[in-house]
């Protein structure tokens, strides 16, 4: 005879939200270090491009210019001049990807320089509207921070891109006691942000997950023909 005691429902129902939640607290901390992980081979790939690929680039210049001064020949001197514009190309090319990868401007200058200079460049190529306001109070924070915002902000930029069919973007970083606020809106199509298929895209849930890390949250308010809001809040922790 089985003497095992059986469970109620409600029993089993608090069971289950405790299994629920264990495993949510798991792949939520697997998300963080997939992210963490992610950052930092951005960083070492970023390195090596600026580095090794950049010195080799910058000898072949210092060659084709050696070779310029010593050959007269007309139609060799053209051909010379031909490759200098590859190589020129070639160097623009690995500048670009370096600064997709890992921002110089944010690891020299802070999130509100490294924001500006990305927002400015980026809606002037997509012929959008910038606004930009941001308190330079925000300048000292941890890197772990500045690259969670820098991320979220660009996420949130290239939906707007992408999705938004906009004229005007705005970008706000404020600082209150204990807490950083990131706010991107603009003026687009917006969507049912109800709707499933917004609310479990990938890159929202991936600058969710960004906030999460922080110990922050993720926002997002949208009408169908009435824009778009995301606002992202985490601490404000001095570096």
């Amino acid at each position: 005879m089985n003497d095992t005691p059986v469970k109620s429902a409600a029993e089993m129902e608090s069971e289950l939200d405790a299994l629920v939640e264990a495993r949510t607290r798991e792949l939520s901390s697997l998300s963080t270090h997939l992210l963490d992980f992610a950052e930092r081979e951005k960083a070492e790939l970023a390195r090596k491009l600026h580095d090794d690929l950049g010195g080799l680039l910058t000898a072949a210049k210092m060659d084709l210019s050696w070779l310029q001064s010593r050959l007269d020949v007309p139609a060799i001197q053209e051909r010379l001049a031909q490759l200098g514009a590859v190589l020129d190309e070639a160097m623009d090319l690995k500048r670009q990807v370096v600064e997709e990868l890992r921002p110089s401007l944010l690891d020299h200058f802070g999130l509100p320089t490294a924001l500006r200079a990305y927002f400015d460049a980026t809606c002037e190529k997509a012929n959008l509207k910038c606004a930009i306001d941001i308190d330079e109070s925000v300048q000292s924070m941890p890197r772990s921070t500045a690259i969670a915002l820098f991320r979220i902000a660009q996420e949130a930029l290239a939906n707007v891109m992408l999705h938004a069919r906009g004229t005007h973007a705005m970008l706000t970083l404020k600082r209150t006691p204990g807490l950083y606020t990131l706010t991107i809106a603009d003026d687009g199509v917006g969507f049912d942000s109800k709707d499933p298929q917004f609310r479990w895209s990938h890159g929202l849930m991936g600058m969710r997950q960004r906030a999460h890390s922080l110990s922050g949250t993720l926002e997002i308010q949208s009408t169908v023909g009435g824009g778009t809001t995301l606002r992202a809040q985490v601490p404000a922790v001095e570096s």
